[in-house]
């Protein structure tokens, strides 16, 4: 099997390339730059939207993972709205090659403010121009695989827990804040608010287990089931680093679109992971 994964040098692609390659997968791995890749990947640096036969170009793969998103962390940049169309453009092109599954990176911020489990009939209402833009992304590929007779996945992630300063979660800000700024406190919200957060490891897993099958497919939470109160993961992960900077709780305020309770229904990855162990 190969497989293209599209904004390979990002945090997330970085993962998910090397797990690809782990399970013995040929990747061909590609961004504007991939100077960060896995070096037994083949890097292509290229602007994806510019290409007027990806298929062909890299080297007509079987599977491609789209996870291309400028500011991603930025949830009301007008890139999100402005980068629509090439998002569209490209996969259209791979829609109506031979490719044979299309799996493409969504959000959990497509739902907005939503409190309890979220599966693939939960309604969106998202609430910013990131959520906006990937439900919008989310509804075109599910157009286009109809229209093209392909399989597609599209892949909700949730909250990403990584032991690294590169990226704009909050863990990735606070390992900088702790390990190199050597900073002692952390300006932080009340942290009340439970999401289902997802070690780094376990998200390139469920996202590598999901796109090298296609006996499930549709709407995937890549998540773990279970909500947690964002103070609670916080204070395991100084713990767990041992990190001895302190929270300064209440200098932020919590953000309006922030649901106070919200996890993924993990029924569709858990029957994924499941033959993972037969």
């Amino acid at each position: 099997m190969k497989i293209l994964v599209t904004g390979a040098n990002g945090y997330l692609g970085l993962g998910v390339v090397k797990q690809l390659l782990d399970d013995g997968i040929e990747v061909v791995a590609a961004d504007f730059k991939t100077d960060r890749v896995d070096g037994r990947a083949q890097k292509m640096d290229c602007d994806l939207f510019s290409i007027e036969d990806p298929y062909t170009y890299f080297g007509k793969p079987d599977v491609v993972i789209h996870m291309a998103w400028r500011d991603g962390f930025v949830h009301n940049a007008d890139s999100h709205i402005n980068d629509l169309p090439k998002h569209h453009d490209f996969l259209l092109k791979l829609f109506k090659s031979e490719v044979k599954n299309v799996a493409v990176m969504g959000s959990m911020h497509e739902i907005g403010f939503w409190e309890g489990s979220i599966d693939e009939k939960s309604p969106c209402n998202p609430m910013s121009l990131y959520g906006i833009s990937k439900n919008a992304l989310r509804h075109d590929v599910e157009y286009m695989a109809k229209t093209y007779g392909k399989s597609y996945q599209w892949l909700r992630g949730y909250y990403i827990v990584g032991n690294t300063s590169y990226g704009s979660s909050i863990f990735s800000k606070l390992y900088k804040a702790a390990s190199e700024e050597g900073k002692m406190e952390f300006p932080f919200t009340m942290g009340l608010n439970q999401f289902d957060f997802i070690n780094y490891e376990d998200f390139c897993l469920q996202v590598a287990a999901t796109i090298e099958q296609n006996e499930v497919n549709g709407i995937i939470n890549i998540c773990t089931g279970r909500p947690e109160k964002l103070a609670d993961r916080v204070e395991r992960f100084i713990k767990e680093n041992g990190f001895t900077i302190k929270l300064n709780y209440g200098a932020f305020p919590e953000r309006p679109y922030d649901s106070k309770a919200v996890w993924g229904n993990s029924q569709k990855i858990e029957r994924i992971l499941s033959t993972l162990k037969e």
